[in-house]
């Protein structure tokens, strides 16, 4: 059976979203906390991501508080919320690389504290570069990349 592509993935909803509840004596617990935690699909991810104009940007824990409210949960799991957010990145990659224009601009989504996100198709090079297309100044901090005063350029949903 030949591999998924990143738009079937992005389009395969497998049941979700659903919330679930962690309690104290859940393992999850630990990781996430305690509360009513949502587990949104993948192409709503894509849906707030498709959102960002130009200029503006989004950190993946405000994606995550936005789903959150929307459905009522106390929070959103930050592992699925990672791994959709890269598969909403490829998938884009995917429908450009295919001559598509229908591109979500995923670049101008931020991992927490405006760090640029090394698993996005291209790596940090290629995140830098559209960032800085748009006006954003990277900066190194260590060995991580951060947009400067991203703050000033988020976006409220």
């Amino acid at each position: 059976m030949p591999k998924k592509s990143f738009n079937e993935k992005l389009n395969n909803s497998k049941g979700l979203p659903k919330v679930q509840f962690v309690g104290f004596d859940d393992n999850m617990a630990k990781r996430f906390g305690c509360g009513n935690m949502l587990i949104a699909a993948p192409i709503e991810y894509d849906e707030v991501m498709k959102r960002i104009p130009e200029g503006k940007l989004i950190t993946s824990d405000e994606i995550r508080t936005f789903l959150a409210k929307k459905h009522n949960a106390d929070f959103t799991c930050q592992l699925t919320a990672g791994i959709f957010i890269n598969i909403v990145a490829n998938a884009s990659e995917e429908r450009e690389n295919s001559g598509s224009r229908e591109i979500t601009p995923y670049w101008r989504t931020l991992k927490k504290g405006g760090e640029l996100n090394e698993k996005y198709p291209g790596g940090i090079e290629k995140h830098r570069f559209l960032l800085e297309m748009e006006g954003h100044e990277i900066i190194k901090k260590g060995k991580r990349y951060f947009v400067k005063d991203y703050e000033k350029a988020l976006y409220q949903l």
